[in-house]
């Protein structure tokens, strides 16, 4: 069973910086596809951004330009680099594995507010 476990969520005003970790259990190479998925309280989970193992990338609109994501092999941690925040960017937000597009893992969340 693959494990991704999800820091570096907290509090900070608007227009701050804010840097996600998803640690996995296993290489991340072997995962077709990563991503970062957020859910602010009422709405439905939403893709953030999602990287290939190939390094191609994609973003929300509403992130494109501020938000980087990114993978390290050696640490088996992909992160998400949060800049010029938004109240609207508040949410829970979840890291997520595929393999081979059958099966999808999860972290348990960390939270990410700002304040206006």
């Amino acid at each position: 069973q693959v494990q991704l476990v999800e820091s570096g969520g907290g509090l900070v005003q608007v227009g701050g910086s804010l840097r996600l970790s998803c640690a996995a259990s296993a290489d991340i190479f072997t995962f077709n596809l990563m991503g970062w998925y957020r859910q602010a309280p009422g709405k439905q989970r939403e893709l953030v951004a999602t990287i290939t193992s190939g390094d191609n990338t994609n973003y929300a609109d509403s992130v494109k330009g501020r938000f980087t994501i990114s993978g390290d092999t050696a640490k088996n941690t992909v992160y998400l680099q949060m800049n010029s925040l938004k109240p609207e960017d508040t949410a829970a937000y979840y890291c997520n594995a595929r393999l081979a597009n059958i099966i999808s893992y999860w972290g348990q969340g960390t939270q990410v507010t700002v304040s206006s």
